[in-house]
């Protein structure tokens, strides 16, 4: 997770199944950026880092960028990733942790209230994620694909 305020672009490379959540205060121009790695931490897990899961990394980075000047009634949030990258048999929702992180993202925003305001997710391909603070822009590349603004 990284955030900065007024100016500055925060990237985050090759998502495949990962999601890269945007969350971005447009009065106080404070953005953040958490790369989602897994939908939930389980209770047993050792891994400290909360940051690399929807439920727990969502949450801590609005807490850290609160204290930075964001309100969080005026949040909006801009998601991309999530891609299927392994075709699994079976058709199991096991091989399909992109969809996972999807929807615990989407879960994890709608019950902190913060919409999601433009997303490019889900298919079959790696995106690199760039946020501008300074306007709320988000964009996005892959390769072979034409550029996304959202």
């Amino acid at each position: 997770m990284k955030f900065t305020r007024c100016e500055g672009r925060l990237i985050t490379y090759a998502l495949g199944s990962c999601v890269g959540v945007c969350l971005y205060d447009p009065v106080a121009k404070v953005g953040a950026m958490v790369h989602i790695m897994l939908p939930q931490k389980l209770e047993n897990s050792a891994d400290l880092n909360v940051y690399k899961f929807a439920d727990s990394g969502i949450r801590a980075t609005i807490k850290k960028i609160e204290v930075f000047g964001a309100v969080k009634r005026r949040l909006i949030a801009k998601i991309a990733g999530g891609a299927k990258m392994f075709d699994i048999p079976g058709g199991g929702t096991l091989g399909n942790i992109g969809q996972r992180n999807i929807e615990s993202v989407r879960h994890t925003l709608r019950e902190e209230g913060i919409p999601i305001v433009s997303e490019d997710v889900g298919a079959n391909y790696a995106r690199t994620l760039i946020f501008d603070c300074s306007n709320g822009q988000g964009n996005i590349r892959s390769f072979g694909r034409k550029e996304v603004i959202f």
